[in-house]
């Protein structure tokens, strides 16, 4: 029997809490600077994120991560990716959605022929002003903006989308966005910008590992899982690396808002259609609802 610390419900012990076990508080005696570049626009960034979480929930103890923005779009007036067959705004959907089809985390698109993103740089400053105000806060408002933009089909270049974004994570939107606007918003970005140049970053995703020496790992492009362990494995060789437990689904959603199957598949190893099983057996029937966009389901919490 025990209480738990979250809920406060007193009762059997559940899974995770066994008679005894084997504890340990020593921290890994090196860590390495993880350097993600990303860009809020970056479908294959999307992609990533199942990936992304289960490595930081298994291997963060390991890594100073840094979040760099990239700048993929500056301005639709002289851009073209003639590789991807990109010269305007309509372009985009089709790429976008064979994103979301062949990885599973849903891409809508369509908003790009109706009221396209402007520029990936509007919402790249606003996420660099409020990792000045609150640095806990940032990967928040950048996650809630890809959920924005990416399977919900809004433009999040638009200045309200943004303000009710920044407030929903409880900070002053339209102060943050004012703010965004500034010079400063601009020079902090292009700070980002000039590490991801000397990181020799041609492309998104790109996540580097550096160590003190200052040398490092690179991994392009949206990779299997496995490539970042084996990344972080190279460049502490020295570390005898080992995963730490991935926290339970009720701790994750509280934590993320919410999660698309993908993510929960690649978080606990399971099969598609193992994910509606596992959900009853972790949430009280209560507690949770299950949607769906774009043919894939996604578990959120209840208010």
């Amino acid at each position: 029997m025990m209480c738990d610390l979250e809920t406060g419900i007193c009762g059997p012990a559940g899974e995770g809490n066994s008679e005894m076990e084997l504890i340990d508080l020593t921290a890994p005696s090196k860590k390495v600077d993880l350097y993600y570049v990303t860009d809020p626009i970056c479908s294959h960034c999307w992609a990533l994120e199942p990936t992304l979480r289960k490595f930081m929930e298994e291997y963060g103890q390991y890594v100073n991560l840094h979040t760099l923005m990239g700048g993929l779009l500056e301005k639709w007036d002289g851009f073209a990716d003639v590789s991807n067959g990109i010269s305007g705004p309509g372009d985009v959907a089709g790429h976008w959605r064979e994103v979301g089809e062949h990885t599973r985390m849903p891409i809508d698109g369509s908003f790009w022929f109706e009221d396209p993103v402007t520029s990936s740089y509007i919402p790249s400053r606003v996420y660099k002003v409020v990792q000045q105000k609150d640095a806990s806060l940032a990967p928040v408002f950048l996650r809630k903006a890809r959920e924005a933009v990416f399977p919900f089909n809004k433009n999040i270049s638009n200045d309200q989308l943004l303000i009710d974004i920044v407030n929903s994570i409880g900070l002053n939107g339209e102060e943050v966005v004012k703010e965004s606007h500034l010079p400063p918003a601009q020079e902090s970005l292009q700070e980002d910008f000039a590490m991801a140049s000397r990181l020799g970053v041609r492309g998104f995703p790109t996540i580097i590992f550096l160590n003190e020496e200052q040398k490092g790992v690179k991994v392009v492009g949206a990779r299997p899982y496995d490539n970042y362990v084996q990344a972080l494995k190279q460049i502490l060789p020295e570390e005898n690396i080992q995963p730490r437990s991935v926290d339970t689904l009720q701790h994750v959603l509280q934590k993320e808002g919410l999660l698309f199957s993908r993510e929960i598949e690649e978080l606990y190893s399971l099969a598609q259609s193992d994910v509606a099983a596992f959900v009853e057996k972790e949430l009280a029937a209560d507690s949770y609802v299950v949607e769906e966009v774009l043919g894939e389901k996604y578990i959120k919490l209840n208010q």
